[in-house]
């Protein structure tokens, strides 16, 4: 048995500051490969701003196929860990709340948020649940609400992976982040217990608008433990071993 040493940012939001977003990501990619991080998560819709109302999506939403978002994968280091980003996409006319996997200033593939929340009716729901490799480490993607949902985390097991990485934005009314407050894990934990997953996730802090977001940014283990769990309310990037079997 090894150890692979996996990464999440816990971040202030960039919303429509896709150069700012870009700039924290490409600093907190470098700490993340000086600690020795393979998989780096980022928090759902990173790179744009969790934008949910159709209009301010379609204003921002990139297309993976497009020379602009080329260029943008090309800020990223040529080495480092690979990242899995939250940002908006469209493709064929159509909007999605989507995480895309970047590896040496590339982008090698995509999920899609398959889950929607009531709010999120602007985005189509994903299909698939690709399988990504970092280091020798598989690992799916569930993003935010998906986590719900036992099936989609089942999906990622029956892959081979070992690891669910969560990229996630729970900013909302203080009222119900206070209630939610320590709800994330639990719920996280949940699907743990139920694949023998791990699971990393990162999350947006901060306040905006009335509402506040505290994370969580953690990472649990099988039994739906939290291994390690950056403070609430306080940006930083986390980091964690977990074992991997050949």
């Amino acid at each position: 048995m090894r150890t692979i040493r996996v990464a999440a940012a816990q971040t202030a939001e960039y919303r429509e500051d896709t150069e700012g977003a870009l700039s924290a990501a490409v600093k907190l990619s470098q700490q993340a490969e000086a600690e020795g991080a393979r998989p780096l998560c980022f928090p759902e819709g990173y790179l744009q701003g969790y934008m949910t109302d159709e209009a301010s999506a379609r204003r921002v939403a990139l297309d993976v196929s497009s020379s602009q978002f080329n260029d943008l994968m090309e800020r990223f280091p040529k080495v480092g860990p690979t990242i899995v980003m939250g940002f908006i996409e469209v493709s064929m006319g159509r909007l999605f709340n989507s995480a895309v996997v970047i590896d040496g200033a590339t982008a090698v593939g995509c999920y899609r948020k398959r889950h929607l929340l009531d709010g999120e009716r602007s985005f189509s729901a994903g299909t698939e649940t690709p399988v990504f490799n970092a280091g020798g480490l598989k690992f799916g993607i569930n993003i935010c609400y998906d986590t719900n949902f036992p099936v989609a985390a089942q999906r990622v097991a029956d892959s081979g992976a070992t690891l669910i990485v969560c990229p996630a934005n729970n900013m909302m009314r203080r009222d119900r982040a206070e209630i939610f407050r320590n709800a994330h894990n639990s719920v996280r934990g949940d699907r743990c217990r139920e694949t023998g997953l791990w699971l990393v996730s990162a999350d947006v802090t901060g306040e905006r608008d009335g509402g506040v977001s505290w994370g969580p940014t953690a990472v649990l283990d099988p039994d739906g433990a939290v291994v390690k769990q950056l403070p609430l309310e306080k940006p930083g990037l986390l980091v964690a071993d977990i074992p991997v079997w050949p």
